[in-house]
């Protein structure tokens, strides 16, 4: 069978083969011609090479990639996969032959820009992609900013700041239950929250063979569908389950003749891995970098030497009181109690990195063939038993009623004292013993709702996102008895912001102002906490808070925090005291007593501060969307050659669109699509990605969802062939 190529009037691929096989050369081929610019860019990142055209930009992150070998650790995976599961390593083989195809093809304008010449796909290169996108999604350098704290703050401090911060990808999603919908059968919907990237991180696609029918989102680089699908009978979708399963150690090396030695828990020296490589760099001369990895993992701070021109503040020390720190739900599983942290320290040392695919040579990817050929929830469910990285919170639902809520994943048995902090790499007690028995979760009134919350990765995860979103997708499904597909959307879109209590609760205790301050003080105390793009109530509490922020974080008790530690610059997301500061407000203004500060003063200074300067008219004036481009580097750089749109939303609201509070309302994290899964009719299906289908600018379809994104419609999934453009055969 000739392998068939549609594409419906958003521009979307409809892909159509004999086999599997053929499909994933098919799927390869299209993504390189749709997305050729991202997925070399994402190779090159996987790599460790993407500073050879981005310039030093890329530099910080190029050092992580070579450092953590994820290069290497892909290439193990890919043989692995070829000895246990041969069928689909020769799947993504396949997948790899199209994209070597298409690229040659490309028109994408940026290579000429950078100088560059796609290059040549390995089989493990798709692997390699998913770690890379991946690696950060767990949060492990937030376990540098509790030592951070800890340090300077003591124990008691570390509950403060325990929220989802600056660095987390989450996700919202929902099932609705066959007796709580309009047809009979059941939805999904949800939106996952990542970076806002140009060309998109999702691909929505239709892959067809007599094995499979399935629409959903894929991740460009990567076959299959793996995170949201909809095979006509069953459907599935997934949020981050926050779990905590990558581990940090302190290590002691040394330099011998032979090398480098790490001190082990057993007091033995033993030889680590060890060479050096070379990263290009655009307009530069080329870095050295070493790489060293123990028994552990690979090194991914400091070396023999320590920190190069770290701070004098150093590390935790292992073993001093910090009982009852916690009791009130935040960060309730015990892990900061019983002595696991203190403000003692030690000089500085190296720290690596201990993470799954690492140490099993496996990333789950034999979960994504049975994921396309699932036709019920059981199909489903048995697929993401062998699910790894990273670890979900995964619904589905099939046409006879069958239902799933579970975690899926990899998370290992260690001591808890692993979960919270870098821990001695020299000291008995912090090795891994097994893994974990994923949990699982029913339905409440007919529903179940997944917004990165504590639920049933509860006692997988050391810090979760506050209830806001979770409880407010509840309470908006308990307003009808039925929800019919189309109607759901309206949930994606809500901007009612849960975490606004805390700060309008201390503003209503203010008297004494000035007249004009006063005014913004009742202006907020009657407004109706909706973040919407056209509200100037909302841009007044937005400059408010900010101002709370810049002034807490100004306070001579945080001062030791304003100067992040000499850690690579990829961490530095989770370090920067602002931004956690921004995030951590509301527990902040709750806490029963913060150091000292007069919490009262500042709020009143930033009331009065913004009185005087008038901010922005409307929300949406300020809270513009900054999405990532890889010549740009970062999402906040200064808007290139185009203004971006206003935006509604916020952090802690359903539209979840991320401004970081104190530093900027730019938003460069949002949804990064939005669907709707009907089990009663897969046409009935809606979804939408921010931009369009196509990565190559100019294309008609590049960017010609966005005002369907911003106005929170969606479009209908459609999969009868006849309505579909043909083109050329692939």
């Amino acid at each position: 069978m000739i392998t068939e190529f549609y594409r419906d009037a958003w521009g979307i691929p409809h892909l159509r083969a004999g086999s599997a096989r053929e499909l994933a050369r098919a799927q390869g081929r299209v993504t390189a011609r749709d997305r050729a610019w991202q997925l070399e860019v994402e190779r090159h990142r996987a790599q460790g090479t993407s500073a050879a055209f981005l310039g030093p930009g890329a530099l910080a992150w190029d050092r992580f990639a070579r450092r953590a070998r994820l290069d290497d650790t892909a290439r193990r995976c890919f043989t692995a996969l070829e000895r246990q599961d041969p069928e689909t390593a020769d799947w993504v083989r396949a997948y790899v032959d199209g994209v070597n195809e298409g690229l040659p093809d490309t028109a994408a304008p940026e290579f000429a820009r950078a100088g560059l010449v796609p290059g040549r796909w390995q089989p493990w290169t798709p692997l390699g992609v998913w770690l890379a996108t991946h690696i950060l999604f767990a949060g492990f350098p937030a376990k540098l900013w509790r030592e951070q704290v800890v340090r300077h703050l003591g124990p008691d401090a570390v509950h403060l700041f325990a929220t989802d911060g600056p660095g987390t990808s989450g996700s919202n999603g929902w099932l609705v239950s066959a007796e709580r919908t309009t047809t009979g059968h059941a939805v999904i919907a949800g939106d996952p929250h990542r970076f806002i990237e140009d060309p998109g991180v999702y691909q929505q696609i239709h892959l067809s063979c007599p094995e499979f029918d399935v629409v959903g989102l894929a991740v460009p680089g990567v076959p299959g569908i793996a995170h949201f699908g909809h095979t006509g009978t069953v459907a599935w979708a997934i949020t981050n389950a926050m779990a905590d399963y990558q581990d940090l150690y302190r290590e002691r090396l040394r330099r011998t003749g032979a090398g480098v030695e790490a001190l082990g828990p057993d007091g033995v020296w033993r030889r680590a891995v060890r060479h050096t490589e070379t990263v290009a760099v655009a307009g530069e001369e080329p870095v050295e970098v070493e790489v060293i990895e123990t028994e552990r993992g690979p090194v991914i701070i400091g070396g023999p030497e320590g920190i190069p021109e770290g701070p004098d503040d150093g590390v935790l020390d292992d073993g001093c009181p910090g009982d009852g720190l916690l009791d009130d739900g935040l960060l309730d599983n015990g892990l900061l109690g019983d002595g696991l942290l203190d403000n003692t320290v030690t000089p500085p040392v190296a720290v690596s990195l201990r993470h799954p695919p690492r140490v099993t040579e496996d990333l789950g990817f034999s979960a994504l063939l049975p994921l396309l050929r699932a036709r019920r929830v059981a199909d489903v469910d048995r697929a993401f038993d062998v699910w790894a990285e990273p670890v979900n919170v995964v619904q589905a639902a099939d046409t006879e009623g069958g239902l799933l809520h579970r975690v899926a994943g990899r998370v290992p048995l260690r001591s808890d004292a692993n979960r919270v902090r870098p821990v001695p790499a020299w000291e008995p007690g912090h090795d891994w013993a097994g893994w974990h028995d994923m949990p699982r979760a029913g339905l409440t009134d007919g529903i179940a709702v997944m917004a990165n919350q504590r639920g049933p990765a509860t006692p997988l995860g050391v810090e979760f996102a506050p209830p806001h979103r979770a409880d407010r997708i509840t309470a908006l499904l308990g307003e009808k008895d039925r929800w019919s597909p189309a109607d759901l959307p309206v949930i994606h879109m809500d901007t009612r912001l849960g975490s606004a209590a805390a700060l309008l609760d201390r503003l209503a205790a203010l008297d004494g102002l000035t007249p004009e301050a006063a005014r913004v003080r009742d202006t907020l105390l009657r407004w109706d906490r909706h973040m919407d793009a056209g509200s100037t109530d909302a841009a007044l509490y937005a400059a408010v808070r900010g101002a709370v922020v810049r002034r807490l974080a100004a306070h001579p008790v945080f001062a030791a925090l304003t100067a992040p530690p000499a850690y690579p610059d990829v961490f530095l997301p989770w370090l920067h005291l602002v931004p956690r500061i921004g995030f951590a407000l509301e527990h902040l203004l709750r806490a029963d007593e913060l150091y000292g500060i007069d919490r009262a003063e500042a709020v009143r200074a930033a009331v009065e501060e913004v009185a005087a300067e008038r901010p922005a008219a409307r929300w949406g004036d300020t809270h513009r969307l900054a999405p990532w481009r890889a010549f740009t580097g970062t999402p906040f750089d200064e808007p290139g050659d185009r203004e971006e749109p206003g935006l509604s939303g916020d952090h802690d609201c359903v539209l979840c669109t991320s401004a970081v509070p104190g530093w900027t309302d730019r938003s460069a994290r949002g949804p990064a699509a939005r669907y709707v899964w009907d089990l009663a009719r897969r046409e009935d299906s809606l979804w939408v990605v921010p931009l369009g289908a196509s990565g190559v600018p100019g294309s008609a379809h590049h960017r010609d969802q966005l005002p369907l994104w911003l106005e929170g419609d969606l479009v209908p999934v459609v999969t009868d062939w006849d309505r579909l453009d043909k083109e050329t055969d692939v």
